[in-house]
């Protein structure tokens, strides 16, 4: 009454008179043994049971030998086999059984034998097994088990000296002689038809992307990768909670990949320096590859293997681009300082409009983005935001600078509270001038600055003037704190009833060896 042979389900029915046989009862055992089995495969899925006795935990012997212990547990194979381990066992590897250097599997198997032989004497035909037994074998394999029929153990990487096996040091990069428990199919109230090599396959490739997508949104400041980071957070819980299947991993890897196309929209429309590399151009090619391979409606193991492998190629391309970024003790290049006393200098009292590419004091200088405090579009692109404020007011002004030149210009004065802007187009690495044209008759004012978080310097406004009143008040972000492609700055005013005015405000860095233009 094997599931793969059964067309349908019988179950006994007991009348009077119902004369039965010894097939009457063992159909109705098999019954019973078939419906337990059919609910173990279809919602438990094989596997240990982890918080069962002893969890069927494999470890070192710690007395130097070629043994491991396997402790008391449970487990369920692919047929729905209840396999229980009721004691502890010693199992040893001998070298000699295999050719070395050879990764060895130890596997459970269930097995089942006839026990409790019974013949009466009164009549020798009437005779036979009582019971039989569930019982299961332990062994070492260089086959890798099937998890149909077997479940991994544990797996030893043996080298032809071995000598003595030995838990792993390093769980998730077990080495040679070591005992490798990565590769263990997980059951209970939960589980996964999914193969364990290829569970594992998923959690190394989502742990590499995370690196990448988690630096693209906190430090280059990269908005939609934040929701990619998260998608492969996501699924990676849910894969520890043996939750994903083939019932439901390409519906959550579709989520994933529309939050990657969405990403890549972005990078494309605002991000030149990443999208103009040939990486770039081939990550995006494997997404679309894989949004494509939707249309087909394939949803096998085979996809599921298609998938791991453009995404595998997609975090290859990603770190080739971040190399460098993405090393735990990376220092940001940072370029040659200017003078910048003489630059500041220059710009403060400049009258003539500013220009996309400039030469002050001997430095070419890059217009990189410009925000309009009063325009609604300007606002919005640049997230600004006047809050907390005492006062606040918009003022038109026709002031001169001190070369005498009349100039015009509306803008915002505020008092107390903060004022936030993002500042796009930045290049990591080099000093980022903030410029915004003031009246300096409000001077004397010291304000604490933000730079994505990241504390500054105070931004002093030294002195006043009456006569002459207009100036580019200058504030620099110097380039060992410039490390992504946007800064949101914060600038909070700690000088008591003093004004803060902003009228146009512009940012530009120094064009050196390796900069660029817009």
């Amino acid at each position: 009454m094997a599931g793969n042979e059964l067309k349908t389900f019988k179950r006994l029915n007991f009348f009077r008179g119902f004369r039965t046989t010894e097939k009457d009862w063992n159909d109705g055992e098999a019954y019973h043994v078939e419906k337990h089995k059919l609910h173990n495969r279809m919602f438990h899925g094989p596997g240990i049971v982890p918080h069962a006795p002893g969890g069927l935990h494999v470890s070192g012997r710690g007395r130097g030998e070629l043994a491991v212990e396997v402790q008391s547990g449970y487990a369920i194979d692919g047929q729905g086999n209840d396999i229980f381990v009721w004691q502890p066992e010693i199992k040893q590897v001998n070298p000699g059984d295999f050719k070395l250097p050879a990764t060895v599997y130890l596997a459970l198997r269930y097995i089942e034998d006839f026990s409790d032989f019974i013949s009466y004497k009164e009549n020798l035909d009437h005779k036979g097994h009582r019971r039989v037994t569930e019982g299961c074998k332990v062994e070492w394999s260089v086959t890798e088990p099937d998890v149909q029929s077997e479940i991994e153990l544990c797996r030893i990487a043996l080298t032809k000296d071995v000598k003595r096996v030995t838990d792993a040091k390093d769980p998730f990069h077990p080495a040679e002689n070591e005992i490798d428990l990565r590769f263990i199919p997980i059951a209970g109230c939960v589980g996964s038809f999914i193969d364990p090599k290829t569970l594992w396959e998923l959690l190394e490739m989502i742990r590499r992307s995370k690196s990448i997508y988690a630096y693209l949104y906190h430090d280059m400041r990269i908005l939609p990768a934040s929701d990619v980071l998260h998608a492969f957070i996501t699924l990676e819980m849910l894969l520890h909670s043996q939750l994903v299947d083939l019932r439901n991993v390409f519906k959550l890897y579709l989520i994933i990949l529309n939050h990657q196309w969405s990403l890549i929209e972005e990078i494309e429309k605002n991000v030149p320096q990443i999208s103009s590399q040939r990486d770039f151009a081939n990550f995006k090619k494997h997404v679309e590859i894989a949004l494509q391979k939707y249309e087909e409606s394939n949803f096998t193991f085979d996809f599921l293997n298609q998938l791991l492998g453009y995404q595998t190629e997609c975090y290859k391309f990603m770190e080739v681009m971040f190399d460098k970024s993405l090393r735990r003790e990376r220092k940001v290049e940072v370029a040659l300082s200017t003078d910048t006393n003489a630059v500041i200098e220059n710009i403060k009292v400049r009258s003539k409009p500013f220009e996309e590419n400039m030469n002050i004091e001997g430095i070419d200088m890059v217009l990189i983005d410009m925000v309009d405090p009063l325009d609604p579009d300007s606002e919005r692109d640049h997230q600004w935001k006047v809050s907390g404020e005492r006062d606040k007011y918009r003022t038109r002004q026709k002031l001169k600078y001190p070369d005498g030149v009349v100039v015009e210009d509306t803008g915002v004065a505020f008092e107390g509270g903060q004022v936030e802007f993002e500042l796009r187009h930045v290049e990591p690495g080099k000093d980022v001038y903030i410029v915004w044209r003031m009246d300096y008759v409000h001077g004397d004012w010291e304000a604490e600055v933000e730079s994505n978080d990241r504390r500054l310097p105070n931004c002093i406004c030294a002195g006043s003037d009456r006569k002459f009143r207009w100036r580019n008040w200058v504030y620099v972000v110097s380039a060992e704190h410039v490390r992504e492609v946007t800064a949101r700055i914060r600038m909070k005013p700690i000088t008591a009833d003093r004004d803060i005015n902003v009228f146009k405000l512009w940012a530009f860095q120094p064009v050196g060896a390796g900069g660029r233009k817009r």
